[in-house]
Formats: structure tokens, sequence, C-alpha cells
């Protein structure tokens, strides 16, 4: 083989080479982003990796939206891909979200609210409330909501098996709960009834889970983040909330710092941020695919 054959033998071979992906119908590897359905720990609930939460400030922000303007919301994280929202019924926001959602395909929703923990709870009747108030047959996650005491799971077992009946009947598809507090929080792991924990989480301990539950007590960021680990290790489908300090990261870079850290850290599956704007929704899908690609 002369010097021109091995020239042309060689560049053909390079040529081949990059060819191959696209003469095999191979596609460049998609980014991942802040719109990826992801699994809730071993359920079966694939929301998108972000979600549209209604309850910051006890859902006074989003309320005061008023109808228009929360369904402008919603609408514009439909259209960007966000396929999960967060609400509760102390949120007074239930009715707001009906008409919001009113001819979304509802399969592709994922509805994630909560029952307030009291003494006067009935499961089975404020269920059928929240199924009437949001126009929706069964919600995807359903959480007893701000759980505090380390002796919950023992205090709330009633709560616990009306939720599981309800998940019998079809009208719950997870269970789990939410907290406020530690000694609340490190029952999670060990309950194997806790299917979905949604957890305050983000880089320096802003209203996460301190010793007392208290709203705005000190916080051992690294043993509230342990904890977290903890409960996702054990199986548990993990939702992250509180990353924008409930409001109180007016600085844009803590906002992104609070993502990279959870994401960095794999601490949750998905979050929900509680979004006032359109430009909010974009600011956290920015963020979110920045840290998964960081």
């Amino acid at each position: 083989m002369n010097r021109r054959e091995f020239v042309q033998t060689v560049a053909g071979s390079v040529l081949a080479a990059h060819a191959l992906p696209a003469l095999a119908g191979e596609a460049p590897a998609a980014k991942p982003s802040a719109t990826d359905r992801v699994t809730l720990g071993k359920t079966k609930v694939r929301p998108t990796r972000l979600g549209v939460g209604t309850g910051s400030v006890g859902g006074s922000v989003q309320r005061a939206l008023g109808q228009e303007g929360l369904a402008k919301l919603v609408r514009h994280a439909w259209d960007r891909g966000i396929r999960y929202i967060d609400t509760a019924g102390n949120y007074g926001t239930h009715g707001m979200l009906k008409a919001a959602i009113q001819g979304l395909p509802r399969e592709e929703l994922v509805l994630l609210t909560k029952v307030w923990l009291g003494k006067s709870l009935d499961v089975p009747k404020t269920l059928e409330q929240f199924r009437q108030e949001l126009g929706t047959d069964y919600f995807d996650v359903t959480l007893l909501h701000c759980v505090m005491k380390p002796t919950w799971p023992e205090d709330f077992k009633k709560h616990r098996d009306d939720l599981s009946a309800a998940k019998e009947k079809g009208i719950v598809r997870a269970v789990g709960v939410s907290t406020h507090g530690m000694p609340g929080l490190q029952q999670i792991a060990g309950c194997d009834w806790v299917e979905v924990a949604l957890l305050r989480m983000n880089h320096n301990g802003a209203h996460m889970d301190g010793a007392t539950g208290q709203w705005a007590e000190k916080v051992g960021h690294e043993a509230a983040v342990a904890e977290i680990k903890k409960i996702k290790a054990a199986g548990k489908g993990v939702l992250g909330m509180k990353l924008c300090g409930n409001g109180d990261y007016k600085d844009p870079e803590d906002r992104r710092k609070a993502v990279q850290f959870v994401f960095g850290n794999k601490l949750a599956d998905a979050v929900t941020i509680g979004c006032k704007s359109p430009a909010e929704v974009d600011e956290a899908l920015e963020n979110i695919a920045r840290a998964l690609n960081a």
C-alpha cells in the first residue's frame, strides 16, 4: 500500500466511525431535566422531578394570585412539561386547582394532597371532600400532614389504617407523611407503612427539621441531611420541599445553591417549589437542569 492509499484508507475509517451512530439510528443521549418522570421509591407513582407547589406561606401566596393567576401559572407549568402538583386541604387551593386543571388529561398528572392531623380527623370523609373539591376520583399520593412527635406511628395508627384502606379501594395510590422536626423525622426510615416522605431540605437549613419542630428554630443541618439520606436508603420515595427557604431566599444565587445541594447530594426523587409567576417556574426548571448536568 502506497502513502496515498494509506491516507485514504485511514480517512475512510474515521468517517465511517463517525457515521456509525447515524447509520444505526442512534440519537444523542438526552440530558436529564426537571421534567423527566421519576419513580417514587417502591411505588408506581411517577411525577416529574419538579412539581408546582400551592402551599407557600400556608397557600396565601398562591391564593393571592386569584383564579385566573393560578390557572395561568399551572398552565404555564404544564406547557413547560411539569406534571406534578402539590396541594393540601388546609392550603385552601383545592377548588382553585380544580378549575386550573380542568380539561387536562388526569392520567398525565400526579396529584399529591395532605390531610391535616387532629382529634376530629375522619380520613374517609376528608378524602371524599377532597375528591369533590379537586374534581378527581383518586389521588396519586396522600400524606398525613406534619407529623412531629416521636410517637406519631402509634398515635395515628387509625389514620394510617384508613389511608391504607383508601389505597385498597383505589382512592389513593401511595401513602406517607410530611414532617416538621427531628423527633418525627427520625421515625420515618423505620416505619414500613411510609411509602413517600415530603421533607424539608436546602443548602443551609432554613426552616428544616430541628430538635423541637418549631417553625424557625436553629437546625443541625448535618443531622437533618443524614436522616434524609437514611430515609432514602430505606427505599422510601423522597420529595423535597422548602428549597427556597419558605421564600426567605430572595437572592437567586441562594435558590440556585439550594437546588444544587439537593440534587448534587441525591437527597430527593422530586421536589416541590412554590412559585407565584411563570418566570419563577422557568427559573426552577433552569436551576434543576444545571444541577443535574453539572
